[in-house]
C-alpha cells in the first residue's frame, strides 16, 4: 500500500531536516587529534607556581598534581594554595579536548595559550555554585573578558540562563539529563587567530563562540589546567583524562 504524505507536513519535515543538519555542522570532528597525556605520568607537562593562585606558598609550589586512575588529578597542596599544570609544548591555533570528572567545589579552568604566570584565555571550568562551564574568561588579561550563557545555582543539577553572544543550547530544565555529574563528560575548546576566535563545546554541543576585538596576548602558549587558590580545597579534587590536541593552520 502506498501512503501519501499530506502537503502540510512537508514544511515541518523541512524545518526539522534543516535543524538536524545545523546541529551536525556545529558538532566538532573527532579526527586529527594527538594525545598529550599518556594516562600514567605527567611527561610533557610541568607544574608552574608563578601564578597568583600560588601565593599561599609564596610561589614555592603550584598545588598538588598527580596521576591517579588514569587521570591528571589536582588539588591544593596546602590550604589556599593552587596553581597550574601546563604543557611543555606551546601551541598557536589548536583544538583541545578532554574528559572531566571534578568534585562540585573546586574552581578550575582550561587555559589556552597560557604562559608560566597563568595569563591566558580560559575556557571556564568553574564547577561550583555561581560558576560556569565553557564560558570564556581573560585570566590575567586586559579588557575584563568574561562571557557565559549560564550560571550554576546551589546544586550541580540547577542552572540559570544568562544572556550571551551564543544562546544557551540546553534549556535549564534539560540540564540534569544532559550533564552527568560523577561521570566522565567531554569538554572541548578551539582557539584560532590573534585577536582570537574561541569556540567551546560540552559533550559535542557548541556552548560558546566569541572573538576578541584586539590583540592582547601572545600568539602561542601552553595548554594548562588550574586549581584555584583561596579557601581550603585540599580535600576537593579536579580530574582530567583523555586529553588530546589537534593543531590547526
Amino acid at each position: 500500500m502506498r501512503l501519501r504524505m499530506p502537503l502540510t507536513a512537508l514544511p515541518i519535515l523541512t524545518v526539522a531536516a534543516i535543524a538536524l543538519a545545523h546541529a551536525n555542522n556545529n558538532k566538532p570532528a573527532d579526527t586529527g587529534f594527538t594525545p598529550i597525556f599518556d594516562g600514567k605520568t605527567l611527561t610533557g607537562w610541568h607544574v608552574s607556581a608563578q601564578t597568583g593562585h600560588s601565593r599561599a606558598s609564596k610561589n614555592q609550589s603550584g598545588g598538588k598534581w598527580v596521576v591517579e586512575d588514569g587521570a591528571i588529578t589536582g588539588s591544593q597542596d596546602i590550604p589556599g594554595n593552587g596553581g597550574i599544570v601546563i604543557t611543555d609544548k606551546q601551541y598557536g591555533n589548536f583544538e583541545v579536548a578532554l574528559e572531566m570528572k571534578n568534585d562540585f567545589v573546586p574552581d578550575s579552568g582550561l587555559f589556552l595559550r597560557s604562559n608560566e604566570k597563568g595569563q591566558a584565555y580560559q575556557a571556564l571550568i568553574d564547577y561550583h555554585k555561581d560558576g560556569n562551564l565553557m564560558g570564556i574568561y581573560g585570566e590575567g588579561l586586559s579588557g575584563g573578558i568574561h562571557v557565559r550563557n549560564f550560571t550554576f545555582k546551589d546544586k550541580v543539577t540547577d542552572i540559570v540562563e544568562v544572556q550571551a553572544p551564543v544562546k544557551l543550547p540546553i534549556s535549564p530544565d534539560k540540564w540534569p539529563e544532559f550533564w552527568k555529574h560523577g561521570e566522565w563528560n567531554e569538554l572541548r575548546a578551539r582557539i584560532t587567530g590573534n585577536p582570537p576566535t574561541i569556540t567551546t563545546w560540552i559533550k559535542g554541543v557548541k556552548f560558546m563562540e566569541w572573538t576578541d576585538k584586539e590583540k592582547r596576548h601572545q600568539d602561542k602558549g601552553g595548554i594548562a589546567l588550574q586549581v584555584h587558590g583561596g579557601g581550603d580545597l585540599t580535600k576537593h579534587f579536579v580530574r582530567y583524562r583523555n586529553i588530546r590536541v589537534k593543531e590547526l593552520e
